[in-house]
């Protein structure tokens, strides 16, 4: 294996160069003028998915998302839409909730509020999609892939911890979340780090016998869910020389495609192999077996799961 470093870990630190630059001449002119600064700021993430997605789907900024039964979300910054979306429609800023792949919030300065408040927006947004059933994935995860996207965070201080502040302000929205597919799917600060969500779809209080009677209390069961929103930085496990919250964000973002778009999974599968997503780890969520249908429960008490196959909606894997 070759020592020198894979190009495309130089390419993203290029990109992460780019957008603190931009960051610090955005900064510079927001007091006088929020409201273009933020709208700077969205062009930036939406022109880097321009340049980092296939061509065929269409990257825009501003709007909301239209549900099958007419209800409508909250405004929202960037947007991804798949590529069967009708070519007339792609102007407009009334956007087919169906016809979504992604909807990000973008902040040029990620504070704690904005954390609490996206994980209660994305509920809203993942609302208007009706619940898929039939496997763990379809269950447990819900589109569009929605995050948030921020060039820089508030916690500058030399004795400040902002990877601590944005987990401690995860960790408090998240517990009043109801069901595993209203959690975010991914959180970026570029200069900082990246929170993506993951799961294990079968946890069984038997593989810890020390904890086993309160493992069975908390899930209600022999067995349940576990969630996270896993944290990765440059720190995490010493990975400096390689690792950039960018690049984790768009092999999340591909990886999430790629799990409705089959030609892109060839292109998912290398970013992982090359570790764009880096090392990561956070604290887990529990929930028992019941936010699963029946069919789902049977197949999973069934021994149903599968261990170690790619782009499997029964695997363990939970990616």
């Amino acid at each position: 294996m070759s020592t020198t470093p894979h190009e495309l870990h130089t390419f993203m630190a290029q990109i992460t160069e780019e957008m603190a630059s931009e960051y610090g001449r955005i900064y510079a002119r927001a007091a006088e003028d929020p409201g273009t600064a933020g709208d700077e700021g969205e062009e930036n993430w939406a022109a880097l998915l321009r340049e980092w997605l296939p061509p065929n789907y269409h990257v825009r900024t501003k709007g909301r998302l239209l549900s099958h039964d007419g209800t409508t979300s909250p405004q929202i910054d960037v947007l991804i839409l798949k590529p069967s979306y009708p070519r007339k429609l792609l102007e407009k800023k009334i956007w087919l909730a169906d016809g979504v792949a992604a909807a990000f919030e973008c902040k040029t300065t990620l504070k704690a509020v904005h954390v609490a408040d996206s994980v209660k927006r994305c509920e809203a947004f993942k609302n208007l999609i009706k619940p898929r059933f039939g496997s763990p994935r379809r269950e447990l995860r819900s589109s569009p892939i929605y995050g948030v996207l921020a060039h820089s965070h508030s916690w500058k201080g030399k004795k400040s911890k902002p990877e601590e502040n944005v987990a401690q302000a995860l960790h408090s929205a998240r517990e009043k979340i109801t069901h595993p597919r209203f959690e975010l799917d991914v959180i970026c600060v570029a200069d900082l780090a990246t929170w993506t969500f993951s799961y294990a779809p079968y946890y069984a209080a038997s593989w810890f016998p020390s904890i086993q009677e309160e493992l069975q209390k908390e899930l209600g069961g022999d067995w349940g869910v576990i969630t996270s929103m896993v944290c990765a930085s440059p720190g995490t496990q010493r990975q400096e020389l390689t690792f950039r919250p960018i690049a984790a964000l768009l092999a999340n973002v591909i990886q999430g495609l790629a799990w409705s778009d089959i030609s892109m999974r060839d292109l998912a599968d290398y970013y992982r192999l090359v570790n764009m997503w880096g090392s990561a780890e956070g604290p887990q969520r529990r929930w028992p077996a019941s936010v699963y249908s029946t069919e789902v429960f049977n197949g999973l008490s069934e021994g149903k799961f599968t261990t170690g196959l790619d782009w499997d909606e029964w695997s363990l894997a939970g990616l």
